[in-house]
């Protein structure tokens, strides 16, 4: 009997535990009113520093600058099987 009383109370602390913890997560999931002024400056602030270097900074897109870079391997050249496209061992 004390057992079965025992199996009944850690049943109902663990109820408990998980009700206040799934109110505790939704309560944490509202966004809250500081949260929305913060997240609202920081879009204000991104559209001030983009108006501010707009036609002052040139767009430099996806370059890379290594792109036409000169070949300076010494090794480059060496490999005598290069132009072997078949496998000869097949």
């Amino acid at each position: 009997m004390k057992k079965f009383i025992l199996i009944l109370i850690v049943a109902v602390v663990i109820i408990i535990l998980g009700a206040g913890g799934y109110y505790y997560w939704n309560k944490m999931k509202t966004v809250s009113p500081e949260s929305a002024v913060i997240d609202n400056a920081g879009d204000v602030a991104g559209q001030i520093t983009d108006s501010a270097t707009q036609g002052v900074l040139p767009e430099l897109g996806n370059t890379n600058p290594l792109e036409n870079k000169a070949d300076v391997s010494p090794t480059a050249k060496t490999n005598p099987f290069s132009d072997i496209k078949t496998n000869p061992f097949k």
